[in-house]
């Protein structure tokens, strides 16, 4: 149906087509995400935000929920919570994919399902 999209991963057939943020095959009903088939292709995928933005070193984004931090000092990072000059990373603790300083609690690790990047 379109030459920029991928073919179906599953079954091969090229009439996929994009839903939200999702590539759709109609004729066996698989869904995936374009960052799924770029790792499939061995290529490293971008890190997104919660809503879907490709991230990348030196970013400003904002917390998307109220984080509570363990440890010695604790507390809460607050919802919108602006973070500057972010560091993508890839030996994260976990799922941790960013490295940034956040204000009034130092450096530390994100995840970025939990961040929104600042347009």
């Amino acid at each position: 149906m379109s030459d920029t999209l991928p073919p179906c991963p599953e079954c091969g057939e090229s009439y996929t087509y994009t839903q939200s943020s999702l590539l759709v095959c109609p004729m066996c009903g698989h869904e995936w995400a374009p960052a799924e088939e770029a790792e499939a292709d061995g290529t490293e995928a971008a890190v997104r935000d919660s809503v879907g933005n490709v991230l990348t070193d030196g970013d400003t984004v904002t917390i998307t929920k109220d984080l509570k931090i363990k440890g010695a000092g604790g507390g809460v990072v607050k919802v919108g919570t602006k973070v500057r000059g972010i560091r993508l990373i890839s030996d994260g603790v976990g799922d941790h994919d960013i490295d940034a300083k956040v204000p009034g609690f130092g450096q530390m690790q994100l995840k970025s399902s939990v961040v929104k990047k600042v347009l």
